[in-house]
Formats: structure tokens, C-alpha cells, sequence
């Protein structure tokens, strides 16, 4: 079996993941931050080590702002309804994820001006277009780090450097490429950054969490759920500590045991040696399914542009035709569709019926990857 469907969901998991979650149900089951015993003390011993080691990762001088959530969407959806009012206007990209756009037009609906900057078709975004969109009611720039339907990377840089002229924020989605490509908020002091446990960070589902700049003023974004947080108790009104204020309810201590261990697991390994060799195999992707007959693959042509996701589409062939056979008869696991993304897929040329998508993780091999592109070139005939 070869498992190329990272950019869903990272598998398998390290056993020192595994472990890590095995030993907190075993030794640490008890609720953290809520009670006095030795087990409620050491649970929430090890989910402040996982914010540590998150904090570390992203060069973030202090962790009690690293807010833990469920996923990306959850961490994205916390910024938008936290921080946006009637009448604020946001600037996003064609290239965005459901986790962005179904938000944005449920905001819009309720009078939140949206402007979307159309990218090229293959994922590229035009700077100029996002600095024209700002207008002086525009609150906040919210853009991916990585399509995860093409891969492409976008300047998250300058894009800050641009927003913070016109004094917007900017909230960057990175779910595709937390532990995939180094990102340093010392270097990029954007204000907001979601991110998901599971996927490049090793962790299980059902973690992740959203990065707040230390220069943003955390009055301004509200709590979209409010409840106990095992602090200040004697008080009904939500506390405005961090990380409290965000993280109401029993924290998912066993999955945030589990995603300060795939944490330490890519540090490691090293983001940059991880992404060496994700570039390598996107470049033998890339060329071999452009050597195919029939196959056209969507996305940007240089890997140093994007991450090691690589989609096509066969010619004649319905994409849901290619994954089954690439399962079936190969054993190739990818995804195929619109992967949430119709958006992007517009963007691209391929909506409404999608692409076969082949994303590769730290353990895919060489030899895996020649045979996925084997099995696509008999596919194709």
C-alpha cells in the first residue's frame, strides 16, 4: 500500500505519537488545569508542553498564545466571528479552502463587505491585485500559506508587509504547511495563524490551534465559545486571561499528548530535511505525470513554488475512475474531487469535477513514487 494523501491527513503516525497518547491515558487521565491531584497536574503538565513545543516551532516568545482548537477550521472561524463586525470589509484569494470561504459568506451575508482576488490559473497570486483591494474599512487579509489542492505557496510575507501598511490584519491559513515549511512569526509578524495538528505536524485529528501575535490586542478578537476554563470560577463572565479566554470547555489532553509528541518528532527530523525531501519527490512528480500522454497536471511547474502536493487529471478519464483504480488495482491511496476547495478548483480550470490529488509525506520513498507514476501511466493508456 502507498499512502499519498497527506495533504488530508498525515498516516502513520510516529509511534512516538502513539505512545505519547498511550501513556497519558494510562498515567496523566486526569482533567488539566481543573483539579489539585497529582493526575489533573500532570495532565496539564503535558498540554502546556505540547504549547511549548508549538511555540518553539513557530519562534513564538511566549506560549499562552498559542490558543488550542479542534483543527485549522476551528482556529480560522475563531478569528472571523471573533474579530469581524457589520460593515468590516476582507480581503481573501480565489485559492481558499471551505474552512475560509464558507465562514466568509455566511459573514457576508450578515454585512460584511468581501472582496476575493482572482489568482492565475495556476494558483499564482498577484500582489498588486491584494494592495488594490484594501480599502480603509479592510480589518483583516486572510490568506493560505499553501493550496491544498495545488500546493502553491504564497508570499505570506509580503502580503503581511503589505496588509500592515494599510493597517489591516492578516490571518494566514497554514494547515498545509505547519512542519512542512519553516515559518518563523519573529521573521513574518503576521497576527493571526491557524493550523492543524494532523497533518504535517504528525499529530491526531482533532487538534490544533491558532497563533496570535503578541502585538495584537487580544480585546479586539471576542471568544466564540465561552464556559468554564478551570480559572477564576468565582467570576460567570469569561475570563480575559490567556489562553483561557479562547479555550473554554475539557481540553482534548490524550490528542494534544499526541501533538506535542509529533511536534518534537519534526523538530527532529528537521522542517528543512523535511522539506528537501518533499521537494525532491513533487520533482519527480511532477515529472513524470508530465510525460504522460493525456495527463495534465494543474498547479505550479517549479517545486520550490509550492509544497509536495502534485494534481492532474487523466484525459477521457473521471477522476473518481483514477483514484478507484489507483486503490483497487495498485494500491495507490489519494484523494480525488474538490477537496473543499471549489474555489481553487475554478481557479484552476477543473470544477466542477475536481483533480486526482497525490501528496506525499516524510516516509514516502522514491520508489513509491515511481510506482504511483507507473500506475497513472497505465491508467492513462
Amino acid at each position: 500500500m502507498i499512502y499519498l494523501d497527506h495533504a488530508a491527513t498525515s498516516w502513520p503516525k510516529p509511534p512516538e505519537v502513539t505512545q505519547a497518547m498511550i501513556d497519558f491515558l494510562e498515567r496523566a487521565g486526569g482533567n488539566p488545569g481543573r483539579s489539585g491531584h497529582r493526575l489533573s497536574i500532570e495532565a496539564g503538565r503535558i498540554v502546556y508542553a505540547a504549547r511549548e513545543a508549538v511555540a518553539e516551532l513557530f519562534n513564538v516568545f511566549d506560549p499562552l498564545r498559542i490558543i488550542f482548537t479542534l483543527n485549522a477550521t476551528h482556529a480560522i472561524n475563531l478569528v472571523l466571528h471573533g474579530l469581524l463586525h457589520s460593515g468590516d470589509h476582507v480581503v481573501t484569494t480565489s485559492m481558499e479552502h471551505n474552512a475560509v470561504m464558507r465562514p466568509l459568506r455566511a459573514l457576508e451575508a450578515a454585512g460584511v463587505q468581501l472582496t476575493v482576488v482572482p489568482c492565475a490559473s495556476d494558483g499564482t497570486l498577484d500582489l498588486g491585485q491584494i494592495e488594490r483591494a484594501i480599502t480603509s474599512s479592510t480589518r483583516l487579509v486572510i490568506v493560505n500559506h499553501a493550496s491544498n489542492v495545488c500546493g502553491m505557496l504564497q508570499p505570506i510575507e509580503e502580503v503581511t508587509t503589505i496588509a500592515r501598511h494599510h493597517g489591516a490584519r492578516v490571518l494566514i491559513d497554514a494547515a498545509q504547511t505547519a512542519g512542512v515549511i519553516p515559518i518563523d512569526l519573529q521573521a513574518t509578524p503576521l497576527d493571526f495563524l491557524a493550523f492543524t495538528g494532523h497533518k504535517g505536524l504528525y499529530g491526531p485529528p482533532g487538534t490544533g490551534g491558532l497563533i496570535i501575535n503578541d502585538q495584537v490586542d487580544t480585546h479586539l478578537l471576542e471568544p466564540v465559545v465561552r464556559g468554564g476554563t478551570g480559572s477564576r470560577s468565582e467570576f460567570e463572565k469569561q475570563p480575559n486571561d490567556l489562553p483561557d479566554k479562547y479555550e473554554s470547555g475539557t481540553p482534548n489532553g490524550v490528542g494534544l499528548a499526541g501533538l506535542g509528541a509529533g511536534v518534537r518528532w519534526v523538530q527532529a527530523r528537521g522542517i528543512d530535511a523535511i522539506r528537501a525531501h518533499e521537494q525532491e519527490l513533487a520533482q519527480l512528480l511532477n515529472e513524470g505525470l508530465r510525460a504522460i500522454a493525456g495527463v495534465n497536471v494543474h498547479g505550479p511547474v517549479e517545486v520550490d513554488r509550492s509544497t509536495g502536493v502534485v494534481s492532474f487529471t487523466v484525459a477521457g478519464k473521471r477522476v473518481s475512475e483514477v483514484g478507484g483504480r489507483l486503490d483497487e488495482e495498485f494500491g495507490v491511496l489519494c484523494r480525488v474531487g474538490l477537496h473543499c476547495a471549489p474555489a481553487a478548483h475554478r481557479t484552476l480550470g477543473t470544477f466542477p469535477e475536481g483533480t486526482v490529488r497525490f501528496a506525499p509525506g516524510v516516509l514516502t520513498t522514491r520508489e513509491e513514487i515511481q510506482t504511483a507514476v507507473h500506475a497513472v501511466e497505465v491508467i492513462a493508456r
